[in-house]
């Protein structure tokens, strides 16, 4: 396969690999919360639960796949196999 053909394949990969681990996220925060949290708080402060959830999920979800990304980052020559996501400008 081409360098452009793996760089295509590594960031749909990349992109699917987040999602889920955000789903994955998002499903523990949720059991968590309704085990731990929901029943000690009034009615009123369980309307944010599931905002704080959404965006916390979001958030962690990116801070593991940037642990991910590093230690991949490390063991793999990008160079090698992946093409420059943006090329260089062509002076005029």
């Amino acid at each position: 396969m081409s360098k452009k053909t793996n760089t295509l394949l590594f960031i749909l990969g990349a992109t699917v690999l987040n999602v889920l681990v955000m789903l994955l996220c998002f499903v523990v925060l949720i059991v968590m919360y309704s085990r731990l949290l929901l029943p000690l708080l009034p009615e009123t402060a369980q309307v944010w639960g599931l905002p704080l959830i959404f965006v916390g999920s979001i958030a962690l979800s990116f801070w593991l796949y940037r642990i991910i990304l590093k230690r991949l980052l490390k063991r793999v020559n990008m160079e090698k196999y992946f093409a420059p996501l943006f090329g260089r400008k062509k002076r005029s």
